[in-house]
């Protein structure tokens, strides 16, 4: 038989329930944005890493919105601000850090981090390789936390090199155009190498490479208006790779994307390819007929390589609540276990030093040494290229490098001049406006 409850107790029963689902109210809910593909791995484990710290915890509620490649995650992040709707923290390409604090749509970081106990200059100094600094400040001002990292790295088929002759990778251009020579082989339609050539990214940043080992700067580090794609280390960088297409007959001619390359490198058809550190769990995994080598980018003037991946960023226009929220994720997703167990499934190498003082990154750098080569690169590591209008000017190259690589008749010398030309028109708008700011 059903017994009323004394108004007393209903109203003790009553408030315990407003508590309860207010306590539930109170989750505060944020939105992350990451770049991959709706029906990814990498997708499937970050869609995990969401879950167990939504499960973790009572106070915060992460919506994983999944977005496709940098640049599309930077065009939908953007948009989405503008419709009032500001991720609270997106995992951006580390070198589009300068252009979004430029035109003011991200949160320095101590935004974040005024609800912990350090500065984030602080914490990017202390707690992260040197290498990565760069990329997440902007005028001494830190405006990202490196999440994961890469370099490009050299991945070549041990079973090849065996076959040829060829008793160690190769340390300088010289070498490495000598071993290419021996990994072609017409008559089986083998290659001795290949780059990718795309205008997404990949292709300016294994150029920007090739320019830094030949004694270039790319870019200015110091000042985002200014690049240096017609300087002769530019050209001569253009000339090597059209030489091993056109002259040399090591690389197929027109644009190869790295699906390509990786495609072709799997089923033995290339010796060499030149791509990143992160993807060093997708070519491990995916090597079944031979074994997999892994070494540090040739030198020409000097070894060098560009730093990669992606930082933590926070767009502007989220509330306090958002902010405290966003830093308890952002605390979380760079924690040693959380991002060295990343690092460990991915292929990219932990921004986070602590991370290598955890036994299961110990272990794991034990059981496959070929993951410590990209910690090895640091040391000849520089920063990203990253400029006023970034994409807008690291196109106007990379449309250059598709025309080079299309036509032997494209020169280098012309190709550079175009792109130096085009890229000096993008950033003529805060050129002026920083020198306008000198005057006065």
């Amino acid at each position: 038989m059903f017994t009323p409850l004394r108004p007393s107790l209903q109203a003790l029963a009553l408030s315990l329930t407003l508590a309860v689902s207010g306590a539930a109210l109170a989750k505060e809910k944020i939105d992350f944005m990451f770049p991959a593909p709706v029906d990814g791995k990498l997708t499937m484990e970050m869609t995990r890493v969401i879950k167990a710290f939504n499960d973790a915890q009572q106070d915060v509620e992460v919506r994983g919105i999944f977005t496709g490649n940098y640049d599309t995650t930077k065009i939908k992040a953007e948009s989405a601000q503008k419709a009032g709707q500001p991720p609270a923290l997106v995992i951006m390409s580390a070198n589009f850090t300068t252009d979004l604090a430029l035109k003011d749509e991200i949160l320095p970081m101590d935004e974040l981090f005024k609800f912990g106990d350090r500065k984030a200059g602080e914490v990017l100094q202390n707690d992260f390789w040197p290498a990565m600094h760069k990329n997440a400040q902007m005028m001494g001002v830190t405006y990202a936390i490196p999440f994961h990292n890469s370099t490009p790295i050299l991945y070549y088929n041990k079973t090849l090199f065996d076959q040829a002759g060829i008793t160690q990778p190769p340390q300088t251009w010289d070498q490495l155009l000598a071993d290419a020579k021996k990994l072609t082989d017409e008559s089986k339609g083998q290659w001795g190498i290949m780059l990718p050539s795309t205008n997404d990214d990949y292709g300016g940043w294994i150029f920007s490479a090739l320019v830094r080992a030949n004694g270039g700067k790319y870019f200015n580090e110091d000042y985002p208006g200014e690049v240096y794609y017609d300087d002769p280390t530019t050209v001569g960088a253009l000339r090597f790779w059209q030489n091993m297409i056109y002259r040399d007959k090591v690389m197929p001619s027109g644009v190869l994307n790295s699906k390509q390359i990786s495609a072709a490198f799997f089923s033995g058809k290339v010796g060499m390819a030149m791509l990143s550190t992160g993807a060093l769990g997708f070519m491990r995994e995916n090597t079944k007929d031979f074994e997999l080598g892994v070494a540090m980018l040739p030198a020409k003037a000097q070894r060098a390589v560009p730093i990669g991946g992606a930082s933590l960023v926070s767009f502007k226009g989220i509330n306090e609540a958002q902010k405290k929220a966003a830093y308890q994720f952002l605390e979380y997703l760079t924690s040693p276990q959380v991002n060295g167990a990343w690092s460990r499934f991915t292929g990219y190498f932990s921004p986070l030093k602590a991370a290598y003082d955890t036994p299961d990154m110990k272990a794991y750098l034990q059981q496959d040494p070929r993951a410590a080569i990209a910690l090895e690169q640091l040391k000849y590591a520089h920063p990203w290229y990253s400029t006023y209008e970034t994409v807008a000017v690291r196109k106007a190259m990379e449309n250059q490098l598709a025309a080079v690589v299309n036509d032997q008749k494209v020169t280098p010398e012309a190709a550079a001049k175009a792109a130096q030309q085009e890229a000096d028109t993008l950033m003529k708008p805060y050129v002026e406006k920083t020198a306008l700011a000198e005057v006065k």
